[in-house]
């Protein structure tokens, strides 16, 4: 299922999307966690959908899919990505947080103060969704604790990231704002295999970003295992799996995002994740 949250007349509910346009209000069957993370939930959703009491997206506004409780990111995940940063091979996961003011809904505005940093990157990044308790997981059993798929532009502040915070990325990483999420939450039927996934980024209409999921280092079986091992993860945590190639601070001259611009994360089969940038 494509599930969404959507709020329209001070409601907010759930839905699932049957087509670019249109969706069915599922909240009878909860919210989009409750759905994702219940199997009767579920499958009552499905049952409401195939009712066919459709809606129109252009009527509501779309809100972030689900509200994350840890926002997980990983570092440097993909081949191509560390050679444009010359930065060294991980031998394991680089693991780094955002925090939940970071958090932005498909559609939002990303804003920053100038006075506070002056070179905001984009990072299109494959968002995987926790949807039961995890703890201490094999790789080849990891996929079976995954709720859901999501787009997630890892907004960055690099001057922040490379300088004001020594090096420890987090800082320039949770500025308010700095994490859209959505537009959709895909559960794992709709998506057996997180790897396959053709991944891009457009700003402007220009094309700064294009990859497959396939491209990373340590796939997503594996950033679970690994994880587990350290922490539970719960459901609802939010592991942001690594950006690909093209990021705006490699490329000379450097590309930074401005007032006015458009940025644009498309997963297949997740959706386009649109943003606008307003700088204060």
């Amino acid at each position: 299922m494509r599930l969404i949250t959507v709020e329209s007349n001070g409601t907010v509910r759930a839905g699932a999307l049957v087509s670019d346009t249109e969706f069915v209000d599922v909240s009878a069957a909860g919210d989009v966690m409750a759905i994702m993370t219940d199997a009767g939930a579920r499958a009552q959703a499905m049952t409401i959908v195939a009712a066919g009491k459709t809606e129109a997206l252009a009527g509501v506004r779309l809100l972030a899919p689900i509200k994350p409780g840890n926002l997980i990111c990983i570092g440097l995940n993909y081949m191509e990505h560390c050679r444009e940063t010359n930065s060294t091979v991980p031998t394991r996961p680089v693991i780094f947080a955002k925090f939940n003011n970071a958090l932005t809904n498909p559609g939002d505005t990303i804003t920053w103060y100038q006075d506070t940093t002056a070179t905001v990157d984009y990072e299109a990044e494959l968002g995987v969704i926790i949807g039961k308790p995890t703890h201490r997981v094999t790789k080849e059993e990891a996929l079976s604790y995954v709720g859901g798929y999501t787009c997630v532009n890892d907004v960055s502040a690099r001057d922040i990231q490379n300088s004001d915070s020594g090096k420890q990325w987090v800082l320039g990483k949770t500025p308010d704002g700095f994490c859209p999420i959505g537009p959709t939450l895909v559960t794992t039927d709709d998506i057996p295999d997180p790897q396959v996934l053709d991944i891009k980024c457009t700003l402007n209409g220009q094309v700064v970003q294009s990859s497959n999921t396939k491209d990373m280092i340590f796939d997503v079986a594996t950033l679970i295992a690994h994880l587990s091992r350290f922490m539970t993860l719960q459901p609802g945590d939010l592991i942001s799996t690594g950006t690909p190639f093209g990021v705006g601070v490699s490329r000379k001259p450097p590309l930074w995002m401005k007032e006015g611009d458009v940025v644009i994360v498309e997963l297949e089969k997740i959706g386009q994740l649109v943003n606008k940038i307003h700088v204060l």
